[in-house]
């Protein structure tokens, strides 16, 4: 992941990540000061009241439960309200393609 983010800077896209992905990617086998690092190299978007509603909207037309796939809608939220053209690196492609229609290009890892 890292090269892809790496390669995705060095060609001047903007990379940004949902402040839900850092919380779900926690392991701790992974040294804070190293995501501390990573994550100041990316833009943090913020879980506001706005993509919350969209979360959840999001959720409730693709007929999935929020307890299994809130985290995937929030990060779909945030990618669908991201200047275009926007690009999805998941390991739940399915998903994201439920929730994010043919908007954003989902891409998996």
């Amino acid at each position: 992941m890292t090269a892809i983010v790496r390669e995705a800077q060095d060609n001047d896209f903007r990379v940004v990540v949902s402040a839900m992905t850092p919380i779900e990617a926690q392991d701790v086998r992974v040294k804070s000061d190293r995501l501390r690092w990573h994550l100041s190299r990316l833009k943090v978007e913020p879980v506001t009241e706005d993509v919350c509603l969209q979360a959840v909207a999001l959720l409730r037309d693709a007929r999935l439960h929020g307890h299994k796939y809130a985290i995937d809608a929030v990060v779909a939220a945030t990618a669908l309200r991201a200047v275009r053209p926007v690009i999805v690196l998941t390991s739940d492609e399915d998903d994201m393609y439920k929730l994010c229609g043919k908007t954003v290009k989902v891409v998996g890892v």
